[in-house]
């Protein structure tokens, strides 16, 4: 069993329609792939109609947390989407995220970019908009080579010249609101340094006792000294251990189950979560 439980669509900052990217998940040789657009779950109902025989949706999101002023994403999977106290910070995450990205267009337009609203509007095309959009149109006008290149102190990285901060959940908050929705909470790419602070080990420690079911180690942006790190803190803590390509389409170069979870591990999230269950496919549009 293939298990790949971190993939983004064009409802938040993926290439690939829900459709498409259930679709090319089965052609990739996935039996499970987890749908984790950035606070929100506006792709569930076409993923699930799209959804071909003999692949699982595991429905979840991507939460944009903060804790002792450190941006990290929270994995949340099977969680109950109308539970109303997770569903109203998703929306107020979500409402932020537009004047955030026209702050970093006004950062960028001061430092002689002519990057547009109009731009990066086209670029999310209906999306939940991020710094991966903004990143896009820096590609088009020829600013820097790939979206990867944008993510530096120079652009848009954390604490760079054109970052803008957002409203983003505490992150004991939002444990606390997953797990009343019936979900589990994985801590996504804690290692990813090249992406700005990471968060301390002793602060994992706490998360951990709050609630915390598990770390996502097989990433892309950890090497395998930060792999082995992880799953050393992984066992000291007794937390689930993930592997996810974090797909984003075209976006990135990582491929749809680059990376994967144990079988067991993703076993035991379903059997943790009551918010949702997984959808089984049964040969969709």
């Amino acid at each position: 069993m293939r298990v790949d439980l971190h993939c983004h669509s064009t409802a938040s900052d993926g290439t690939d329609t829900p459709a498409e990217l259930v679709r090319n998940a089965a052609a990739a040789g996935l039996d499970v792939v987890a749908l984790t657009d950035h606070d929100t779950t506006r792709g569930y109902a076409e993923a699930i109609a799209a959804l071909p025989e003999g692949l699982t949706l595991v429905t979840g999101a991507e939460l944009s947390c903060r804790v002792d002023g450190i941006s990290m994403h929270m994995l949340a999977y099977l969680f109950d989407p109308e539970e109303p106290a997770l569903l109203a910070e998703r929306e107020l995450v979500r409402d932020d995220r537009v004047p955030r990205a026209k702050g970093m267009i006004a950062k960028l337009n001061g430092l002689g970019v002519p990057v547009t609203w109009e731009q990066v509007e086209r670029i999310a095309a209906g999306g939940s908009v991020g710094r991966p959009h903004v990143a896009t149109a820096l590609v088009e006008l020829g600013v820097v080579p790939t979206v990867g290149d944008a993510f530096t102190e120079q652009w848009l990285s954390d604490g760079g010249r054109a970052f803008v901060e957002k409203h983003e959940t505490d992150s004991f908050e939002a444990i606390r609101l997953v797990k009343n929705a019936g979900g589990v909470c994985v801590f996504a790419h804690p290692a990813a340094a090249k992406r700005g602070r990471t968060v301390p080990e002793a602060r994992i420690a706490e998360m951990a006792e709050a609630g915390l079911d598990g770390i996502e180690v097989d990433h892309m942006d950890h090497d395998a000294d930060a792999r082995d790190r992880l799953r050393g803190l992984a066992k000291e803590l007794d937390l689930l251990v993930t592997g996810s390509s974090d797909y984003h389409g075209s976006r990135k170069t990582v491929t749809l189950g680059a990376y994967t979870t144990d079988p067991e591990v993703y076993g035991e999230i379903t059997r943790r979560a009551t918010g949702a269950f997984p959808v089984p496919g049964t040969g969709g549009a």
